[in-house]
């Protein structure tokens, strides 16, 4: 074969699989967010544990695992809310499910507190599914310096230490009978864009729950214990207040659907359809124009909610 003839063959060969990567990367696409079967949920145990489940994405999954016929852990500060929520799931699913209420407020009790309480609250339970959902952020966006000592105590411990604790809890559990999935909730502003100013803590401690999520996921892998933290976006909840307007913001029920169909697969993952194609969109800008477009748009939350809260303010005086 001459030069030229092995030239055309080798550049159409390439050609060919250039083409064909986007069409395969699409087709994978279509199959894990649509047609790939969820697992079955009770293989891992008959009980799942949720934190921050009376409001928002966390409500909303209780309500989808209940619907697969697991028991519930509901963990929680409020214990009015607590108690509604769970009688809005025996309403729903009557005799089908039991419910256990775990009160305890993961901005204020030391590590070793809450350590305590979900064991004692989980003892003889067989618990195969662990979601930390439970978040802190800012009420509106503003510089590092402008925020307070108990708003930046709270970001963290609830959001590292409270995840934290609340897995080393439950994983003995897990590793006794081999088996057992964790679920972290993770951001957008620690995954999917280069920088989030005005909301520096929450983004940072969102990024700790990445790093935790995948280094235990390798550790626990070989005990059949998998371990995924999930990267929502904008989803329409009292922390985001914002509305779902369009199918890139999500309801919290829109959210937890999509959420189930990829408990026990990938270590990390964007579930809502809509959230991944944004991701995608997000992933071909440059980091410069990102960073100066969240700049601004965050500056001008932050004034809006200094506005707000004078206004609240002169309201109450």
């Amino acid at each position: 074969m001459e030069f030229q003839e092995i030239f055309i063959v080798a550049t159409s060969t390439i050609g060919f699989i250039s083409l064909c990567k986007p069409i395969i990367s699409f087709l994978r696409w279509v199959w894990v967010m649509f047609l790939r079967p969820p697992k079955n949920l009770k293989n891992y145990g008959s009980w799942a544990l949720i934190t921050g489940s009376t409001d928002g994405i966390g409500k909303a999954l209780a309500f989808e695992i209940a619907s697969k016929g697991l028991n519930l852990v509901l963990v929680g500060r409020n214990p009015s809310k607590l108690e509604a929520t769970s009688t809005e799931l025996h309403e729903k699913y009557g005799g089908q499910i039991q419910i256990k209420n775990i009160v305890i407020d993961l901005a204020k009790f030391s590590g070793e507190e809450i350590g305590n309480a979900i064991e004692e609250g989980i003892k003889g339970l067989d618990v195969g599914i662990l979601i930390n959902n439970a978040g802190v952020a800012y009420p509106y966006a503003r510089f590092f310096h402008e925020v307070d000592l108990e708003l930046m105590e709270s970001t963290m411990k609830v959001n590292i230490e409270g995840a934290t604790w609340v897995t080393k809890a439950v994983l003995p559990i897990m590793l006794k009978k081999k088996k057992g999935a964790i679920v972290n909730i993770g951001s957008a502003s620690s995954e999917i864009l280069p920088s989030y100013p005005l909301y520096t803590i929450y983004a940072a401690s969102k990024a700790y729950i990445s790093m935790f999520s995948q280094s235990i996921s390798l550790e626990y892998k070989k005990h059949g214990i998998d371990v995924q933290c999930q990267i929502p976006m904008l989803v329409a909840t009292k922390m985001t207040k914002l509305k779902p307007s369009s199918f890139f913001i999500a309801s919290p029920e829109m959210y937890s659907k999509a959420s189930m169909r990829w408990i026990g697969y990938e270590h990390l993952c964007t579930p809502y359809w809509g959230h991944s194609v944004q991701w995608l969109i997000i992933h071909v800008l440059p980091d410069v124009l990102l960073n100066a477009i969240v700049l601004r748009y965050f500056i001008g939350m932050r004034r809006r909610g200094q506005l707000q809260e004078a206004q609240n303010k002169s309201k109450q005086m």
